[in-house]
């Protein structure tokens, strides 16, 4: 594996991996701020599949290459000043580049250099990354219009803090079980 484009493509992936994961654990930790608990919880489990991405790049690249070895690599890694949209926005930009460019690229790169395990890798990461970019797509836009907490017909919502549950077309401002804010709401995603 030394010197090949996929060890490359390996430490490339570990890196943004790693960074998406902590870019949107910022990213949680300023919806929480702003009372967006449950948008904050959505946004912490894609954060953590990003890190379990991360470690199995990390894994693959101990394991085919070592652990005692630099490998530099030569990537762009933007920083902005974060709001709770151009967050969502940029996330599901990234989340689409990585699932239609980047990894489909990587995994045509491995299968030719032989590494066929390292190729389904990133073809199933790329899928994940697909789902992804549908998920902050629709929390994007629905953030953007004011629109997350309403739905055009009756929809279950369910208070996280408590567990009221009612039938309506858009969520509670303030639980009237508990006293929560909308934001500790539980989202449908759909």
């Amino acid at each position: 594996m030394e010197n090949s484009e996929t060890l490359t493509n390996l430490a490339r992936a570990f890196a943004g991996e790693s960074q998406a994961g902590l870019r949107y654990q910022i990213i949680a930790q300023l919806c929480t701020q702003q009372g967006y608990d449950t948008l904050a919880n959505e946004i912490k489990t894609i954060a953590k599949n990003e890190v379990n991405h991360a470690k199995t790049y990390y894994d693959l690249l101990t394991k085919e290459n070592g652990t005692a070895r630099n490998i530099e690599i030569c990537a762009g890694y933007p920083f902005e000043k974060i709001t709770i949209e151009d967050g969502l926005k940029f996330a599901m930009t990234a989340e689409h580049e990585e699932a239609e460019r980047i990894y489909p690229e990587f995994a045509k790169i491995a299968e030719k250099e032989g590494y066929k395990e390292i190729a389904k890798k990133f073809e199933l990461t790329a899928k994940v990354e697909r789902k992804h970019e549908l998920t902050f797509k629709f929390l994007y836009e629905n953030f953007k219009n004011g629109t997350l907490f309403r739905n055009e017909k009756p929809t279950f919502w369910v208070c996280s803090q408590c567990g009221h549950t009612e039938a309506l077309k858009e969520a509670w401002n303030i639980c009237p079980l508990c006293g929560s804010s909308q934001g500790f709401v539980q989202l449908k995603l759909n």
